[in-house]
């Protein structure tokens, strides 16, 4: 990963220190974001009962969020990847997440998906289509490493978990991402990375 502000050979700029901060202090304040996740999930689970586990399912998206918002404002290879699991950091060595390492693991698979759409336009489309698309991978590929985990193969609701995942991962982790990129890039506050010079800001 190349820091500086040279255009490569290819027209694209290279890594600069703001993209590089910026990532981490994306991956940081999810980090608290997704904390808090974890205790909406626990509040839903003693609510809900029985069914409790359910909410899991529910709140997926929102553990995806951070990597479509990474890569529409920086716009480079791995920034989604990378502020998923700066996130997963935070939230296991500082906040004590109650998941443990592991979760930095799914927070890099999550990440793979979450970034894939994009990547596969070479970062040149961010419209709600490519957004909904990130969700609903990101949340498929952890699904299925969650699955093998906890001994979902073979349930009755196992269909059920991967469709409520689906749904979450689309409309938390990709349309509101999608809601808030926008949000932000009307305020101007990121006028200076790559979103901004895409738009001519």
């Amino acid at each position: 990963m190349a820091v500086g502000k040279e255009a490569t050979s290819t027209g694209r700029r290279e890594w600069a220190m703001k993209d590089l901060v910026l990532m981490v202090v994306l991956g940081v304040v999810f980090g608290f974001v997704y904390w808090a996740l974890v205790q909406a999930w626990n509040g839903l689970s003693i609510l809900m009962g029985p069914a409790g586990d359910l909410s899991q399912h529910i709140l997926l998206g929102g553990w995806l969020i951070v990597a479509p918002i990474a890569i529409a404002i920086i716009r480079r290879p791995f920034a989604g990847i990378a502020a998923e699991i700066i996130a997963s950091v935070v939230e296991v060595i500082f906040l004590g997440s109650p998941v443990g390492p592991l979760l930095i693991v799914a927070a890099a698979i999550q990440g793979a998906g979450s970034e894939l759409p994009f990547a596969l336009t070479r970062y040149r489309r961010f419209g709600w289509g490519v957004f909904a698309l990130s969700g609903l991978l990101g949340a498929g590929l952890v699904f299925f490493y969650s699955a093998f985990r906890s001994g979902w193969y073979g349930q009755d609701i196992f269909a059920l978990r991967f469709v409520m995942q689906s749904i979450s991962g689309i409309v938390l982790g990709g349309l509101l991402a999608k809601v808030l990129v926008d949000a932000l890039a009307r305020t101007g506050v990121v006028d200076n990375f790559a979103i901004g010079r895409a738009t001519g800001r």
